[in-house]
């Protein structure tokens, strides 16, 4: 793939072998942004796991210290008392039926969904739609709940999914180029501590294998895996 010169000129910023502390890898990503707009900090973790085998899937939730720079558009699948809890939490548009009915009718205008789990009867018509899109309420994300009002507070706070992928790698947006190096570096950790956590039983050798961040379009940075661990921990 052949790179622009302002992307060359930041990676010349970069020794390729080398794994940088938390701290110098987050105080990097200013320099490494090429876009004119506020590019957006990308982690991407290889893990040491077989993501074919169900007991060594890894997927989970952690809310960023920081939140991720984006304002999260969520709806809310509720009604009554848990349908004003979600809008007191700030969820962009609650319903039940009607709700149903917008989407299907072609309406996606949003990022996440929350839904209460006596909703689900009427959500799940929408699998077809949400579930390739990724928007699908799931209990194992947190987003189908009866603590409707802590869910859709915390992913308008900067909650995040991170899930690992086919070839084993969880990719993870952590906030903006225009973060301070201290806040990239307490939402990396935080999500480095959430996966850890994460860990199956299943999983043998090294689970965490390479830990990358970057920009948008813009050249990665090796983290050292120890030193991110270690300021999770502090």
């Amino acid at each position: 793939m052949a790179h622009g010169r302002k992307y060359l000129d930041a990676a010349k910023l970069v020794e390729p072998e080398r794994r940088y502390e938390i701290a110098e890898a987050c105080a990097l990503m200013p320099q490494l942004a090429t876009t004119k707009f506020d590019a957006t900090v990308e982690v991407h973790l290889r893990l040491g796991i077989d993501p074919r085998h169900a007991d060594q899937l890894v997927r989970g939730t952690v809310v960023l210290p920081h939140g991720t720079g984006k304002t999260t558009r969520v709806i809310a699948f509720a009604q009554g008392e848990k349908a004003q809890e979600a809008l007191r939490a700030g969820a962009d548009e609650v319903g039940g039926d009607d709700l149903v009915k917008k989407i299907d009718a072609g309406w996606f205008d949003f990022d996440v969904a929350v839904a209460t789990p006596d909703m689900m009867g009427m959500v799940g018509r929408l699998g077809k739609k949400l579930g390739p899109r990724g928007l699908m309420p799931n209990p194992k994300s947190g987003t189908v709940t009866f603590d409707i009002e802590r869910a859709v507070g915390e992913v308008k706070s900067g909650r995040v999914e991170f899930k690992v992928d086919r070839a084993g790698i969880v990719h993870v947006a952590v906030g903006k180029a225009s973060f301070t190096p201290e806040q990239l570096q307490a939402n990396l950790a935080a999500l480095v501590d959430a996966i850890q956590r994460a860990k199956p039983t299943g999983s043998k050798g090294t689970y965490m294998r390479t830990l990358t961040i970057a920009p948008t379009m813009g050249p990665g940075v090796r983290v050292d895996i120890p030193s991110a661990l270690a300021a999770a921990v502090a």
